[in-house]
């Protein structure tokens, strides 16, 4: 049997973000717990972080970081054929979030369905749309990454309660004259699953910062060449530098260990952001354009790595 073959090229049309209007500082946390703004900022680089307010839910943020998206692509919600939401913190295991998003948004009858990798959740979902596209799938992806890490975490438990945060961000992936979105380079370490883990449905996340720290920056930081080379680029050839926002120390020893070129502009949005997991690399792009440090054509390299273990990670063209 012959299957007729389809071909197109994909590239990243737009990004768009929600950030909860709550700012938590390091002084306000150490109210709560036994932390302090100076342990905080030398052991992970967060100076504030935002909290979803009581009323808002991952699917109110999606809808509003999927919104912002779909009018800087300058379309109109019905030209989505596919909608993609990536999260390990929505509030029940059904329905999934992805089909109420489309229908909050306007879209219509997408093809939808959620993703959960954790913290490499957005870049595993920017590869499925830049995979369908290409096969004629779909025409028009919106990608979602989204958490709200408050419903999960212990106030109690410093190790995780200062990292984690709210928020949401969003690309629209379409077709494009030319491929601008690179191979998609995915992997696993499935023998340390506690490292980050929610137990059963009575649990919160609990956390083994210094393994998750160590994987971080030996075999993570070792896939981000493999990654690049599957552009076709060298490292050099890299204008931004956008890993997931997990931890300022993870980011700066990445950067001294690799040979990027002196000028390479490198995301460190997990200052004012905290951990925002699957939301942490299209909130911190899209920061980076809103403040003029990144450009229209720039060369971005991404890489997400989170609980299961997994990472995922891509070089694209930014829109």
């Amino acid at each position: 049997m012959h299957f007729p073959s389809a071909r197109h090229y994909a590239a990243i049309k737009s990004f768009g973000g929600y950030r909860p209007a709550r700012v938590v500082t390091n002084d306000e946390l150490a109210t709560q717990v036994d932390t302090s703004d100076e342990w905080i900022l030398t052991r992970v680089g967060i100076r504030e972080r935002r909290f979803a307010a009581p009323g808002e839910t991952a699917v109110s943020m999606a809808v509003e970081a999927g919104r912002e998206a779909i009018e800087r692509a300058g379309i109109a919600p019905t030209d989505i054929d596919l909608v993609l939401v990536a999260s390990c913190t929505l509030p029940t295991q059904l329905p999934s979030a992805a089909p109420e998003v489309a229908h909050l948004l306007g879209i219509g009858a997408p093809g939808a369905f959620d993703i959960n990798a954790a913290c490499a959740g957005f870049c595993y979902g920017i590869g499925q749309a830049s995979h369908a596209v290409q096969t004629g799938a779909a025409e028009t992806v919106l990608v979602i990454g989204v958490e709200k890490f408050t419903d999960w975490v212990d106030p109690s438990d410093r190790s995780t309660y200062i990292i984690f945060a709210d928020g949401a961000g969003a690309a629209i992936v379409g077709r494009s004259p030319e491929q601008r979105i690179a191979q998609t380079v995915w992997g696993s370490a499935g023998d340390r699953p506690e490292a980050i883990i929610v137990r059963d449905r009575r649990s919160l996340i609990e956390m083994d910062g210094r393994a998750v720290f160590r994987w971080a920056t030996t075999e993570v930081r070792d896939e981000i060449t493999r990654i690049c080379a599957a552009s076709g680029l060298s490292l050099r050839d890299i204008d931004v530098f956008a890993p997931h926002q997990a931890n300022l120390r993870i980011i700066d020893s990445m950067v001294r260990a690799l040979d990027f070129r002196d000028d390479v502009v490198v995301a460190r949005d997990i200052a004012v952001s905290g951990n925002t997991s699957a939301a942490s690399i299209p909130l911190a792009v899209r920061a980076l354009l809103e403040r003029g440090e990144a450009r229209s054509g720039d060369k971005v390299l991404t890489i997400g790595f989170g609980a299961g273990l997994t990472f995922a990670g891509q070089v694209f063209e930014m829109p």
